[in-house]
């Protein structure tokens, strides 16, 4: 069998001496003595680098990494393959999860700049009431409760788009293509549009940019499992518009 010093392992796979001595110690890639005790590797070792640096890319930790190459060692892709579909959902619905959350934080920040940028400029210095670093909260009304204050800035907002000709076009095409295929049902207020939640990420970040231009719209979305449930609301006098953009309900 062919064998070659860590040097000449590093040089063909790509992989620094210093990770492969790592990997080595975590238990990930043995390695044979010569007599002068250098260690040394036979072929087998490039596939299994690969092996490693593939579960890597996929966010596996080095723990899961060595479970998963107990299985790969036993030779059964199917027993492979039935370890690893579990491990890439959980960190999926993790990444989409993440995925939701930057949209709505980059949609604050855009919030944030366009409350900045309308501050009428002052000579003096900046105290509290400047608002400098986001708009102040607006005041709730007694009784109301928590998470209702929120759902006032879209019921309030004026109906009208500031999109126009060519990009109001485009900013229809793709939330079509983005919905196409989704089931309808209609919804307090609004629709409720069920689909893969693989598109998550395009609908969050089409959310965010639609609120900034058509600010009368209110979008909920729900991971759950396989599917995302969207929720668009909008004031009574533009359901017409929310019709037109995301298709009528089911009936």
């Amino acid at each position: 069998m062919t064998s070659m010093r860590i040097s000449r392992l590093a040089e063909r796979s790509g992989v620094p001496v210093t990770t492969l001595r790592f990997y080595e110690g975590e238990g990930l890639l043995p390695a044979g003595r010569t007599p002068a005790g250098y260690r040394v590797y036979g072929e087998d070792a490039l596939e299994r680098l690969a092996f490693i640096g593939a579960a890597k890319h996929l966010g596996l930790s080095l723990e899961e990494i060595g479970e998963l190459l107990r299985v790969w060692e036993a030779g059964a892709c199917r027993d492979v393959k039935a370890d690893l579909r579990p491990r890439i959902a959980a960190r999926l619905a993790g990444a989409e999860a993440r995925a939701v959350e930057l949209a709505a934080f980059t949609a604050s920040l855009h919030g944030a700049l366009a409350h900045l940028d309308a501050l009428p400029d002052r000579a003096g210095r900046c105290d509290p009431e400047c608002g400098f670093l986001a708009p102040a909260p607006p005041r709730e009304a007694p009784g109301r409760r928590a998470g209702e204050q929120e759902a006032e800035r879209w019921r309030t907002a004026p109906v009208a788009c500031s999109l126009t000709g060519e990009d109001l076009r485009e900013r229809t095409a793709r939330w079509r293509e983005a919905v196409g295929g989704a089931s309808r049902a209609e919804a307090p207020e609004g629709l409720r549009l069920t689909l893969p939640a693989d598109r998550v990420v395009r609908i969050a970040e089409l959310a965010a940019a639609e609120q900034r231009c058509c600010p009368f719209f209110d979008f909920r979305l729900h991971l759950d499992g396989p599917v995302l449930h969207l929720e668009v609301r909008a004031p009574a006098e533009g359901r017409t518009l929310l019709a037109d953009l995301f298709g009528p309900a089911a009936h």
